[in-house]
């Protein structure tokens, strides 16, 4: 196991305060703000060791307010909506320096059978296909500014194999698409609960820099002020998650400085595991 994914698995168990009340921390790696996915992680494991044994979560909406600052731990409030014979309610308010930076709501759900169907996986080239990736990578980067180079190259949990690197050193307007493969970088514990908020964790990756694939820029680009602003997430099949998923996004609509993508998690035989839904800022700096 990869210490990155060591390090995601320590900082996803929460140390408990009170009765709903718990403490996150953030791992040592220099960055600037908490990522996203980590403070839905985080919440989302607060939620649940709220909740029941025999209740998954089936849908989560969040909002992100302030940036997460990496140095000091964030509180985790959780509030006990409801409790229902099938589905339980829980609201949670992520603080820092004694101020909101981040609120989620979930909704848990009883295992039942129902009507079963969903959208097709997008043909794309299996990750067997893109065994020259880390090649194909280093001849993109070469050229590619130095925050970009840092970015592939840094160790994370989730492994990226992407199908087209193009939009990060093409200025062209391409097609607002974008399709990755992703797998955890190490064991993820046959836990559904655990699985599910590794599965919230990488959702808030690169979905920002789908929203600007129409324009030519991508979120590294100086002339861009980037943020995630709000998050949904639906889980549909429990996964393991011990191989690639496809994570296929587009963006149907960037406009007054939001742009909104849209994600399917899919296992390799084509299984839709989750759908993301993610608006982001994608302000235009204004140029001195």
């Amino acid at each position: 196991m990869s210490r990155a994914m060591e390090n995601l698995l320590d900082i996803l168990d929460l140390e408990r305060l009170e009765h709903n009340l718990f403490r996150g921390v953030s791992p040592k790696g220099g960055w600037q703000r908490v990522f996203g996915g980590q403070v839905i992680s985080q919440a989302l494991i607060a939620t649940q060791r709220t909740v029941a044994d025999d209740r998954n979560v089936h849908s989560l909406h969040a909002y992100f307010m302030r940036p997460g600052d990496p140095e000091v731990p964030i509180i985790y409030e959780v509030d006990r909506i409801r409790d229902g014979r099938s589905f339980t309610t829980r609201r949670v308010v992520a603080v820092q320096h004694g101020r909101a930076i981040f609120s989620l709501s979930a909704s848990f759900q009883l295992d039942e059978p129902g009507l079963d169907h969903q959208i097709e996986m997008p043909d794309v080239p299996m990750p067997e296909d893109l065994a020259g990736f880390t090649e194909m990578r280093e001849k993109f980067l070469q050229d590619a500014p130095e925050n970009v180079r840092r970015y592939w190259r840094r160790e994370r949990p989730i492994e990226m194999l992407p199908v087209s690197l193009e939009h990060y050193v093409s200025s062209e307007k391409l097609p607002p698409l974008q399709n990755i493969w992703v797998r955890a970088n190490g064991a993820v514990p046959p836990d559904r609960r655990l699985q599910a908020a590794f599965l919230a964790y990488l959702s808030d990756m690169t979905l920002l820099d789908t929203s600007l694939f129409a324009h030519g820029l991508s979120v590294f680009s100086d002339r861009i002020q980037a943020a995630s602003l709000d998050h949904a997430m639906w889980f549909h099949r429990p996964y393991a998650m011990d191989d690639w998923m496809l994570y296929a996004q587009d963006s149907p609509s960037t406009s007054g400085g939001r742009g909104l993508t849209r994600g399917g998690l899919y296992t390799r035989d084509g299984m839709l595991i989750a759908s993301v839904a993610q608006e982001g800022l994608v302000r235009l700096r204004r140029q001195a």
